[in-house]
């Protein structure tokens, strides 16, 4: 093990000092009565203000028809999306093949004309 040249500092636990009791928190002071009547009569306001709101939805849209033209949309999407996806393999495939036509066409040129231009070995 490596010998540090400062001692290792460990922290001080944060409680109450040796000897001294508990100290308590002041606690906040509750909020008046007249700020709580109002915050709940803001909160029943608003609660019933979306209730009204969702209870017109029905006559404004059909929710049903909604619901199946999301699930429509999304098996066309996903539908697109892998049409798509195997047609760029395809495509990809149709290069890679392309790319290994013309390796073999210039391997094979290579050869055959060093196999032309080569000198017959003499033997040794």
């Amino acid at each position: 093990m490596p010998h540090t040249p400062y001692p290792l500092q460990l922290p001080t636990p944060r409680g109450p000092a040796p000897g001294k009791g508990l100290q308590l928190r002041r606690r906040r002071r509750p909020s008046s009565r007249w700020r709580q009547v109002v915050a709940g009569l803001m909160l029943i306001v608003a609660g019933s203000l979306i209730l009204a709101g969702l209870m017109q939805l029905p006559e404004r849209l059909d929710a049903l028809l909604l619901v199946s033209n999301a699930i429509a949309n999304l098996i066309s999407g996903l539908s697109r999306l892998s049409m798509g996806i195997l047609q760029l393999g395809s495509v990809i495939v149709v290069a890679l093949l392309a790319l290994m036509a013309l390796l073999l066409l210039v391997g094979g040129g290579v050869r055959l004309v060093r196999a032309l231009t080569a000198r017959p070995r003499r033997p040794s």
